[in-house]
Order: C-alpha cells, then structure tokens, then sequence
C-alpha cells in the first residue's frame, strides 16, 4: 500500500521548516515547492523567472501554504546574495535547500562552443555551489542541521551523447554534494542527489504526445511508464525530512528501474522467444 507524504505530514517534521526551491516557477521545482508546503513547510520560490515564480506562489497561497517568490539568477553571486537575505527577512533562516534550476545545451563536443560550454557550467555547477554557500551559511549560523538535494540527471552516471555540458554538468553535481557531504557534516548539514532519467514536465511534454516515441520509451523502462515531478519531489521530500538523516553523500537514481535494464536491450540468440513473452 502506498502511504501519501500529504497523509502524515508530521512524520516528515518538516512542519515551519524554512525551504528553498531554485527554478521553482514550473516544472519538477514547481512540484518540488508545492509538495514541501504540503508537508508544512515554509517555502521560498527562487527563479530568473519572476512573474511564473509568482504565479506559482500566488496559486500554492491561495491553498493556504506559506510560499514566496524571490527573484535571483543562481550563476550571479550578488542574485544569490540578495535572494538569501530576502529569505531569511521574508521567512527566516533556511533549514533546506533543493538545488534544481539548470540550463540545456546539446550539441556534439567537436562543436561545442566554449562560451555557450561555460555559461551552461555557470548555472549548472556554478549555481549550485553559490546556492549551497548562501544557505549552507544560513544552516551554520542557525547552529547546524540542514538538509541540501540537488537535482541531478543518469545522463550524470552515463554518457548520453550529443547531449554537450549538460552530462558533465550533472557528473559534476554529484561530486560537489559528496564534498559538501563531508564538508559539511560536522555542522549536521546533508548533502545528497536526486537523479532522474526519463521525466514528463511542460518542457519535454512535446516529445511524448508522439506516440510511438512514448510506447518506446515507455517499453525499455520496467516500471513501464515514464516518471512525472512528483515521482521526484517524494523523493526530496525523503531527503529533506528527518527520516533520512543518516543518509549523507548519495546520489539516489529515480528512473523506474532503467538503470538496471540495460543487457535487456542486448540481442541473445536462443532467448528471443522468452525474451518476447515477457514484453
């Protein structure tokens, strides 16, 4: 039986827990934002996109959640700044963190263009070291104890070709949450990965009206659908709570079993028969 996080908030402890979601105007960080408030937590909205964070906002208030946006452009130190001291004015200190908003560029690495390559660094890796500093100094301040979960990709643990920065953007998530992990924990502070594979948002939306594209897809994952923001904001919400609290350092693949299926995609002779029956 699945138990909603809504159905026993207190479990979490996240009630009057101050939390703060980049490029949470729509998309996974939109998800992400409404499930922590649905727990009780108060939630700061962070995005270059002032007018969605606000609608957003607007729409998790008028359901009775403490929500406010922020304007702030995490690969601007001085953004970064601003919005953490808004923050803590406007909510009070933060307790968690939720690294999400990112930036894509795909093209071959033999055209890649090297500014394109750093401005996507800025913001990928970039952003998320200047948000953890800002609020990873809130948590400190406050005495200790916090929780910070970036938003990572597979395409972090695999390669996914023609995809430019972005897979060495991810890679590098991972490693500046386990430095923060171990960096950080002597002040009770976490640091871990939500890693997705496949994800249904507004953005990507275009490519699964397609139907042949999305019973393909749908084919190679064993959960035999493809994952939609709230399969990963439950997962954060785990992260951020108080039942993980031992759980430092890890990057935790959310992709419907994908990983695991690989040699499934493998041709054996002699076994397409059993091989079919099960599809």
């Amino acid at each position: 039986m699945t138990v909603s996080a809504q159905a026993t908030p207190g479990w979490l402890e996240l009630e009057g827990k101050v939390a703060v979601v980049t490029g949470a105007a729509s998309g996974i960080g939109a998800e992400i934002a409404r499930q922590l408030a649905s727990v009780g937590a108060r939630v700061a909205l962070l995005d270059r996109d002032e007018p969605g964070a606000i609608a957003t906002a607007s729409a998790m208030a008028a359901t009775g959640a403490r929500a406010v946006a922020v304007a702030c452009d995490i690969a601007d130190k001085a953004s970064v700044d601003q919005a953490a001291a808004q923050v803590e004015r406007e909510l009070g200190r933060c307790d968690v963190l939720v690294n999400n908003a990112a930036t894509i560029y795909a093209a071959a690495l033999m055209d890649i263009d090297l500014q394109r390559w750093n401005q996507l660094m800025a913001v990928n890796v970039g952003g998320f070291l200047l948000c953890s500093q800002a609020f990873g100094r809130q948590m400190i301040a406050a005495g200790g104890g916090g929780s910070i979960v970036h938003i990572a990709s597979i395409s972090g643990r695999v390669p996914q070709p023609y995809s430019g920065p972005y897979s060495v953007s991810k890679a590098g998530v991972k490693m500046l949450s386990q430095l923060l992990a171990v960096e950080l924990g002597e002040h009770g502070i976490r640091s871990n990965v939500v890693s997705p594979a496949m994800v249904r948002t507004p953005l990507t939306e275009g490519i699964y009206q397609n139907p042949d594209v999305l019973h393909r897809r749908e084919e190679i994952v064993p959960a035999r659908r493809i994952s939609g923001p709230r399969d990963l904001a439950e997962v954060v919400l785990f992260l951020a709570s108080a039942r993980s609290g031992y759980v430092n350092g890890q990057d935790i693949l959310v992709d419907g079993g994908l990983s695991t299926a690989w040699l499934t995609l493998i041709p054996r002779p002699g076994f397409e028969k059993a091989d079919a029956a099960k599809s």
